[in-house]
């Protein structure tokens, strides 16, 4: 039994997959009919999930300066907030990631993938007691199109030029076809609200499994079950508390005394000292996750190629992987797409560590002096050692890297996004255009290596709405390549995601959208007391 049907197999025991969506799904896997009817019945008896219990999770990530709008959400902490109280129209498939069904029971291209009809979900019901409706989804897309929002998904919604109702149907029409939309719509900041959110975007309503009872930024969240959840395969425990500790030994601890179920930003070189511990189990999953060094193209001295390109040859990349992973993560090549992407641009040389090109560059830069790092714990697991390390690979070729520590506190709204050179961390995206148009399209917000080219925006926009598979993936690898060789991105490394539980905790379900079960961890584990 593959990952795949593994994974179909506990939905079943879960209680979200009937026999007739678990045939159809294990035998298109490849299993044979009679192989497929007996794993849903082995399935079906196996034990149930237990209800009950409150699951305290301490997660790294969370600040004072943390918006309830999910719109802005920008950290780890955030991302299972609002997982807890919301949901999306779609969803991807943990192991594949294809999309699947939400609020939108189904959908529908026209043939030129221009115009997409949702079917939208009935008797749904938000916290408030509202009854879910189109028109709360036609305004929760509409105000993450407007810049004032400040949606961390403006740039997926910037390719959709009509939104409207129709009946019980979601409309979208977009500015040229595009085949990956419903994935495009599982962005995290797209948490449906009663009217969009356009009244209280911070009220924190939705149609989750999980009600906000408090919350506190940069302290805590706690949430109590949703009794009108219209899901039976979540939301199994009766409260849950997320705890910031933004201290990676302070998680720790925690984790091996038994105050907490859950933690986050498992530093490896501590995997060994967690698995000593009899009562914790180490969940390491690998995905489109990737730490990053990110430039400035547009700001002084980074302005300038020469002197990108000599920062790129001084990363030694595989030695990062062993020092900072541990082995938990693959090597990078400046470009944000990995193996797991459909249409992967293959066959691109792997950048090396490469001390007389990176001084060759340096030299024809014509920059002296020192280059300003700035970095923090909170950037990922293990980031200020990565500076460190960088510091002294770029020395060898000439190239003196000053690593300031910055606090954690506040990280994602003073530095990141603002300062010239900084540490930070992207969890992926769910396709290629998607990652692109999130953090290289010259307009989108979380551009955060001002990478502003024209020519890479046609592109893309050419791409998304290109049916010839061959033709799309070449499109992709001319994007890749740009990024790559004139980019701000240093990317020496996609890392796993690696997480550490309670053996109390069941139904952890490993997906490659993103880290945490792709945020839905609290969703969809439960406690065996």
């Amino acid at each position: 039994m593959n990952d795949f049907t593994k994974y179909l197999a506990g939905r079943v025991t879960a209680g979200g997959m009937n026999r007739r969506e678990f045939m159809g799904r294990a035998m298109a896997a490849g299993l044979t009919l009679t192989a497929a009817s007996q794993l849903f019945t082995e399935s079906a008896e196996a034990q149930q999930p237990k209800k009950g219990g409150h699951l305290k999770l301490g997660l790294e990530g969370a600040a004072a300066t943390d918006s309830r709008d999910p719109a802005k959400a920008l950290s780890q902490f955030m991302f299972v907030v609002s997982r807890c109280w919301g949901d999306m129209i779609v969803e991807a498939e943990p192991l594949t990631g294809k999309p699947v069904p939400a609020l939108a029971e189904n959908w529908e291209p026209s043939p030129d993938a221009v115009t997409w009809t949702f079917k939208i979900r009935s008797g749904v019901k938000f916290h408030n007691g509202k009854t879910l409706t189109v028109d709360d989804i036609v305004a929760t897309l509409r105000r993450h199109t407007d810049e004032k929002a400040e949606s961390g998904a403006l740039g997926v919604m910037k390719s959709i030029k009509d939104i409207k109702a129709d009946g019980d149907n979601l409309v979208l029409t977009l500015t040229e076809g595009n085949a990956d939309l419903p994935l495009l719509l599982t962005d995290y900041h797209l948490v449906v609200q009663p009217n969009g959110g356009v009244d209280d975007p911070n009220a924190m309503i939705g149609t989750g499994p999980y009600k906000v009872a408090s919350f506190e930024p940069g302290v805590r969240a706690t949430f109590e079950k949703n009794a009108d959840d219209w899901r039976s395969d979540r939301g199994f425990v009766d409260s849950v508390e997320l705890i910031a500790m933004n201290d990676a030994t302070a998680r720790i601890a925690a984790l091996s005394s038994g105050q907490v179920h859950y933690i986050n930003r498992v530093d490896p070189k501590t995997v060994a000292l967690l698995k000593r511990a009899p009562t914790v189990e180490i969940l390491s999953t690998s995905g489109r996750g990737h730490y990053v060094f990110i430039m400035h193209c547009n700001t002084a001295p980074f302005d300038n190629n020469d002197l990108r390109l000599a920062l790129k040859y001084a990363m030694d990349r595989e030695n990062m992987v062993k020092t900072i992973l541990g082995g938990y993560g693959k090597v990078g090549n400046d470009f944000p797409i990995n193996s797991t992407y459909a249409l992967f641009p293959e066959g691109i040389e792997q950048r090396a560590y490469d001390p007389d090109k990176a001084s060759f560059h340096y030299k024809k830069s014509g920059h002296s002096g020192s280059v300003l790092l700035r970095t923090s714990e909170v950037a990922f697991p293990g980031a200020v050692d990565a500076a460190v390390l960088y510091q002294q690979s770029a020395k060898k070729a000439g190239i003196n890297v000053e690593v300031k520590r910055e606090p954690g506190d506040g990280y994602w709204t003073n530095v990141w996004n603002v300062q010239p050179f900084s540490t930070s961390y992207w969890g992926g995206r769910p396709t290629q255009d998607q990652m692109y148009s999130t953090a290289y399209l010259s307009t989108a917000d979380w551009n955060d290596t001002r990478f502003q080219r024209p020519d890479f925006d046609k592109l893309l926009l050419e791409a998304r709405s290109e049916l010839d598979e061959t033709k799309r993936k070449d499109m992709y690898r001319t994007m890749a390549m740009m990024v790559r060789d004139e980019g701000g991105l240093i990317l020496p490394m996609f890392n796993d995601f690696v997480n550490a539980a309670s053996k109390k905790v069941k139904g952890y379900v490993h997906d490659i959208g993103n880290d945490m079960s792709n945020g839905y961890v609290a969703t969809r584990v439960w406690l065996d007391a």
